[in-house]
């Protein structure tokens, strides 16, 4: 049965993969919401929505629809500015909608439990998307550790640079109060794919926190791992910038690069097929990236 979705933060940078996403699981997008008008993007997919930049009207709207019944939205994809998702998130829900959020989730770990009590007092279920965890070469790395030496500690070094213009400083990105830093806007799904992979995070140190660039040393049950996030292409690794290329990524595992270029193309839309499904990523799950970006942001230890 095609599920009917509205979205909220249409004029994103990561809108057309929900968009495409959306329209790849033969589901239909009836509304959209965001404060900029700019979203012609939506005509490559549902040129027929109805579009709204006041959060007022677009509750009032997802409400009307509610009542009619089976005109009613099933699920509200989220992608507005990380300090909002909370606030977008109830209203998702408020609506009798399952609501789908971009990461992170939340800024700070102690409002999932207030989520986990709206899914249980509503019903309705909140998703987020981490896409890493769907990934071919992080699965196999996954499968690697699990079936490799019992009780082996591994040496890890990440490095994810992905350059931004001067805009970013000047737009919500760029206010740690409304994204939560480069730590946590960028990094926060490799924090996750840290801990899916290696287990329970025990201890942080923090060596660099600044608008541009985030380093330091994070240990798990099973990893070491220095890593590095930048914002700024004079980051960029020498080769990487004579190729032209504007993002970087690398895991080493004990000095042994794992490939994880390619491929991240159609997370989003086989992260909605299996929330579709019945399956997807919860609060819960997403709690403890939440917190170790929490940590580095306030520079609060395990």
């Amino acid at each position: 049965m095609e599920k009917k979705f509205a979205l909220i933060g249409a004029a994103g940078y990561i809108a057309p993969r929900h968009m495409r996403a959306i329209k790849d699981t033969g589901s239909d997008l009836v509304c959209a919401l965001d404060p900029y008008d700019g979203v012609g993007i939506i005509d490559s997919y549902f040129p027929d929505a109805d579009f709204f930049t006041e959060p007022e009207r677009f509750d009032r709207h997802l409400d009307k629809l509610r009542r009619k019944g089976d005109a009613k939205v099933d699920f509200v994809s989220i992608c507005s500015p990380n300090y909002l998702h909370d606030a977008h998130i109830r209203m998702a829900v408020r609506n009798d909608a399952h609501a789908i959020c971009e990461k992170p989730i939340v800024l700070n770990p102690w409002n999932l439990d207030s989520l986990c009590e709206l899914e249980q007092e509503t019903g309705k279920n909140i998703y987020t998307i981490l896409q890493l965890r769907l990934h071919p070469s992080i699965q196999r790395l996954k499968q690697q550790i699990d079936s490799g030496q019992s009780g082996k500690v591994y040496d890890v070094d990440l490095t994810y640079v992905t350059s931004r213009g001067k805009w970013y400083f000047f737009s919500w990105k760029g206010d740690i109060q409304k994204s939560g830093g480069v730590a946590t806007n960028i990094g926060i799904h490799f924090f996750d794919m840290l801990g899916w992979i290696f287990g329970r995070c025990t201890g942080l140190e923090v060596k660099e926190n600044r608008p541009e660039r985030s380093a330091g040393y994070l240990e798990f049950e099973r990893a070491r791992v220095n890593w590095f996030l930048s914002v700024d292409e004079n980051d960029l690794p020498p080769r990487a910038a004579e190729a032209g290329k504007r993002t970087y990524r690398s895991i080493a595992l004990e000095g042994e690069e794992v490939e994880f270029s390619d491929g991240f193309t159609d997370l989003h839309t086989q992260s909605y097929r299996e929330i579709l499904s019945g399956k997807g990523f919860r609060v819960e799950t997403a709690r403890p990236s939440v917190e170790i970006a929490q940590r580095i942001r306030t520079g609060a230890s395990f």
